[in-house]
């Protein structure tokens, strides 16, 4: 057994820190609002009253919502107090953050790995995950044994933080597309008097065998929106973040900007905005 920090305890971050409790480890957990810990500290974990407490555990994970989130509680007088701690933050951020983050915990002496994940809730709570990790590689195997449990594979794509954030990026902005494509397709279907679900049963049978497709599939054919695995805010914000990366990277995105008109239109839907990325696709059924 081990001691470990888990800072930001939303739907994946929770299962997480779950994970690592069910696991045997020592858990040290902080989260903005109290609440979401108490199911955790009933499981066996114990709440940090800051979160420069979590990261004094040696290593620390975090799960925060958005670049400003990490900014905020990441700051150099926190990390100042926590020298010689291991920090994995296995959020999606934006390139510019990653690279702000690594020079701030570089500058208080405190490791920085990039671990952003690839999977939905349901995978974090069964340690499912695939895991992107970039940074220094002792830091990376300082916190290998805990990486283990929390996902099915690690992915080192190099020492530089950023390159971790990339690559979950163009993910992102993959699986945006499969959105997409999934809407148009179905769509095309059933106003042919197709089912939707017949046709997305012949697709993941035939040619498109993966996870994304076996998954948001169904969703999209049978416009099960709930519960919320990943919400169509979360999904405007990765498509920034891919709108960002391309300028950085000076890459052209030439379906971006289509992309981006249906997530904003979903937005502006009272009642899609609040329902899961895949929602998106009833735009598409609307035009």
């Amino acid at each position: 057994m081990a001691r470990v920090g888990f800072i930001g305890l939303g739907t994946m971050g929770a299962g997480m820190a779950r994970r690592l409790v069910d696991a045997g480890h020592e858990v040290v957990v902080w989260n903005r609002s109290r609440a979401s810990a108490e199911p955790l500290a009933a499981a066996g974990a114990r709440i940090a009253d800051t979160a420069e407490e979590a990261l004094q555990a040696g290593v620390a994970f975090s799960m925060l919502a958005d670049d400003g989130a990490a900014l905020s509680v990441f700051t150099e007088d926190v990390l100042r107090s926590t020298f010689g701690t291991t920090h994995v933050n296995m959020a999606t951020v934006s390139l510019g953050t990653a690279r702000t983050l690594d020079a701030i915990h570089r500058s208080a002496g405190v490791g920085y790995v990039a671990a952003p994940v690839l999977g939905r809730p349901h995978l974090a709570a069964s340690g499912q995950l695939n895991i992107v990790a970039a940074g220094p590689a002792a830091d990376i195997e300082r916190a290998r044994p805990f990486l283990d449990v929390l996902g099915k594979r690690v992915w080192s794509v190099g020492e530089e933080p950023a390159s971790a954030n990339l690559v979950k990026i163009a993910v992102n902005y993959n699986l945006i597309h499969t959105l997409q494509a999934l809407a148009e397709s179905v769509t095309m279907v059933e106003r042919g008097n197709v089912a939707g679900e017949t046709f997305i049963e012949i697709l993941t049978d035939a040619a498109y065998t993966g996870s994304a497709y076996g998954g948001y599939g169904p969703m999209i054919a049978t416009r099960t929106y709930e519960p919320v695995g990943f919400s169509v805010a979360l999904g405007l914000k990765d498509l920034g973040l891919a709108e960002q990366a391309a300028a950085d990277t000076g890459t052209a995105l030439p379906t971006s900007p289509a992309l981006r008109s249906l997530f904003e239109s979903a937005m502006d839907d009272d009642r899609l905005s609040t329902l899961d990325w895949s929602a998106v696709a009833e735009i598409t059924r609307r035009l």
